[in-house]
């Protein structure tokens, strides 16, 4: 049980975290800061945060566990700006996308007191944003993925496993290179490519009576191009040399299909199509069998 989470970030992610404790029964107070006002006192009459505070110091002071809730690009400052107020019985997580980045920032920020803070990434989220879609459920049954540094202190660590796990996630450790390699092929890839598909359908003439005739598969594909803007411009930056490695590996795949179709090649054609198709089939059933 924690006495006081201290919130970061009253969106979605930062929401759902708050909800999904006191759910649990594992805090008894929140506080919480956002840079909008306005969402701070939404959180609050949502039941999200019981008190909204004007800065990030005063949401982190006195509390034992704080959850930093904001784009990638805002840690470094956020962790600076708590740095007077952490102590070091207290865990620091974050949510982001992207890890390399985040502890680099966080090493910075927060230099001796780096062994509070703890790198994580729940895989889950919506398609969109605001503390008015915060959902207790949200981690229920999805990965968390820990990415702690060498400094990282085992008390804030063990601590850490064991919140993800009461909330009813599946923790996965890995190094922050391994965590960003992975992510730029399975996540910030498919993004980008959603990004590129509604601009690429938009941007012509005829794009809005083609739209106007899609279907499900269109829309699952592109589902997640709703995502917030500015999040997912702080992660494919973040995340580029990765993410740029892994558009080289789609782009020479695309070549392919494209040579069988100029050349009239049905049976390499069906053969390629055939091994995404059984990748895939495999893939979702791990999925569908695997233990949450």
């Amino acid at each position: 049980m924690f006495e006081q989470l201290g919130l970061i970030g009253c969106g979605l992610m930062g929401g759902s975290f708050a909800l999904a404790l006191k759910r649990a029964g594992l805090v008894k107070r929140v506080v919480g800061y956002s840079q909008s006002p306005a969402t701070s006192q939404k959180a609050r009459q949502l039941g999200v945060i019981d008190e909204a505070v004007p800065s990030a110091l005063e949401a982190a002071s006195g509390a034992d566990i704080v959850l930093v809730a904001v784009p990638v690009a805002a840690t470094e400052a956020t962790l600076h700006a708590i740095q007077p107020a952490v102590t070091p019985q207290m865990l620091i997580m974050d949510v982001g996308s992207t890890k390399g980045d985040v502890l680099a920032a966080a090493q910075r920020a927060l230099g001796e007191r780096i062994g509070t803070f703890v790198p994580a990434h729940p895989i889950a989220g919506k398609e969109m944003a605001g503390v008015e879609h915060a959902d207790a459920k949200l981690y229920q049954g999805c990965q968390v993925i820990l990415t702690p540094a060498e400094q990282t202190h085992s008390s804030q660590l063990k601590q850490a496993i064991g919140v993800w796990q009461a909330l009813g996630s599946r923790v996965v450790q890995m190094s922050p290179e391994a965590h960003d390699a992975a992510f730029a092929a399975v996540s910030h890839l498919p993004h980008l490519l959603a990004f590129a598909m509604m601009n690429a359908v938009t941007g012509q003439s005829q794009g809005q009576e083609f739209l106007a005739l899609a279907g499900p598969g269109f829309r699952d594909f592109t589902r997640i191009a709703a995502s917030d803007p500015k999040v997912w411009r702080d992660i494919l930056l973040a995340n580029r040399q990765e993410l740029l490695v892994q558009s080289q590996h789609f782009q020479a795949q695309l070549r392919a299909f494209e040579a069988l179709m100029t050349q009239g090649d049905g049976t390499a054609l069906q053969a390629l199509i055939e091994q995404a198709s059984t990748a895939r089939s495999q893939w979702h059933l791990k999925q569908h069998n695997r233990p949450c």
